[in-house]
């Protein structure tokens, strides 16, 4: 099924879960993830199952003054 990880089409397994697609984008943490503009706790990463065309944003923090 496809996805969009920050805005970049990913091909994942029917039935994927969010663990998957995180995974699949190669995320190094500290991060946050949303789909579709919803925030996920990062424990129920594997018990969310993606749709096609869901949208995941993984947002890094970034620091500085």
């Amino acid at each position: 099924m496809r996805v969009l990880i920050n805005q970049v089409a990913y091909e994942l397994p029917d039935a994927a879960s969010l663990a998957e697609a995180v995974a699949a984008a190669a995320a190094t943490p500290p991060f946050a993830v949303a789909v579709n503009l919803q925030f996920v706790p990062r424990t129920q990463y594997q018990s969310v199952a993606l749709q096609v065309d869901d949208r995941i944003e993984i947002i890094s923090p970034v620091t500085g003054g």
